[in-house]
């Protein structure tokens, strides 16, 4: 059905709107919106009759303990069903919703753990990144086995922001040493990229304000990506068919605005790690292929300084015997512990993260 609803573009006129990126990006974000707002009231009135006490990474049990988890469903419909209807499937599209989709179902075991166990212990961490990995896997093995010569050779492709030039695996590697590095690369970006959206999600709004900017930013390079003439101008990574993840990050950010909606203060739902495993690693996935795993530093700085903030603290802890760099981490904490109101601390990394997409894309012309 789908099939024949997008080949309406070459028969009826008004269907050629169809044709251009843009427009489709548009009504797949409209599409996504309106499907959310539908579905939200059931998938609310659903997750409420599940019995759990929702409580964050300390134990600590949120205002009532009664808000429901699982919200990422209120991203995960609309942008799946969006982008089925406008985005011409590509092998970069399906890559990119191999990963969104089996974090996704990750983030998914987790949450109905804690649901079924009514308390905040899920699946390990160490089962967590294992199944992480694996979808990592799946979608670098759909890749290279479904891609031609060209989509092949520029998937092996990772552009250097500022200094406009390209890592060819195949050129600096033997062939099976380069696809190995790519691989173990692709990993390492798509699952630091989940986790850390995972570490933000901590108050009301604040990981899905972050991810909407991030998203935005990443759906602007994918059409640029995805544009020959902007590409040679801006002297980035060509990526032929690119420009139909900017369509799918159109979906997601719709659905992520439904979700913003129920999830800003005070919350309605919390996204639990189906949402932000999900969303994390097709953002990691997005950056990565459209050659710019390392721009995702700059535009996620908000997700970055959350991590790293993790990890100082664990580190810091642990050779001194038990002192801290921060009254709690991920940051966010810390700033809540030093009386900064919610509502401050989450409009203010917002603002962050704004001007952390806005310094990633003024990248783009500085060489």
């Amino acid at each position: 059905m789908l099939y024949y609803l997008k080949n309406l573009t070459s028969v009826w006129g008004p269907f050629r709107l169809f044709e251009y990126q843009t427009v489709r990006a548009v009504l797949a974000g409209a599409t996504a919106l309106v499907i959310g707002f539908i579905i939200a009231p059931f998938v609310l009135e659903k997750l409420r009759n599940l019995r759990h006490s929702e409580r964050d990474l300390n134990g600590i049990v949120k205002d009532g303990g009664k808000v429901p988890v699982m919200g990422g469903f209120i991203v995960l419909i609309p942008a799946l069903i969006s982008s089925l209807l406008l985005v011409r499937m590509n092998l970069w599209v399906v890559v990119a919703l191999i990963i969104y989709l089996g974090m996704s179902l990750v983030g998914f075991f987790d949450d109905y753990l804690k649901v079924k166990k009514n308390n905040s212990d899920g699946i390990s961490g160490r089962v967590k990144l294992l199944g992480q990995g694996a979808c990592a896997l799946i979608a670098m093995t759909v890749l290279f086995v479904a891609s031609d010569e060209k989509t092949f050779a520029a998937s092996l492709e990772v552009w250097v922001p500022f200094l406009k030039t390209a890592v060819l695996m195949p050129d600096s590697f033997p062939l099976w040493g380069g696809i190995l590095l790519i691989v173990a690369f692709f990993t390492l970006v798509t699952v630091s990229s989940s986790n850390a959206v995972n570490l933000t999600d901590g108050l009301d709004g604040l990981a899905i304000g972050c991810v909407i900017t991030t998203t935005l930013t990443f759906g602007v390079i994918a059409y640029l990506s995805g544009h020959v003439h902007f590409a040679k101008y801006l002297q980035i990574g060509y990526v032929p068919g690119g420009g139909e993840l900017a369509v799918l990050c159109s979906a997601l950010l719709g659905g992520s605005l439904v979700f913003l909606w129920y999830n800003a203060e005070p919350a309605e739902v919390y996204m639990g790690d189906i949402g932000s495993l999900g969303l994390g690693g097709v953002i990691g996935a997005i950056a990565f292929m459209t050659h710019q795993p390392f721009l995702l530093i700059v535009a996620g700085g908000v997700f970055v300084a959350e991590a790293l903030s993790v990890m100082i603290q664990v580190v810091w802890f642990k050779h001194t015997g038990g002192r801290r760099v921060f009254l709690m981490s991920p940051i966010h904490h810390h700033f809540q512990k030093k009386g900064w109101r919610v509502s401050k601390i989450v409009i203010r990394f917002w603002l962050l993260s704004l001007l952390c997409g806005i310094a990633s894309l003024i990248t783009l012309k500085l060489r």
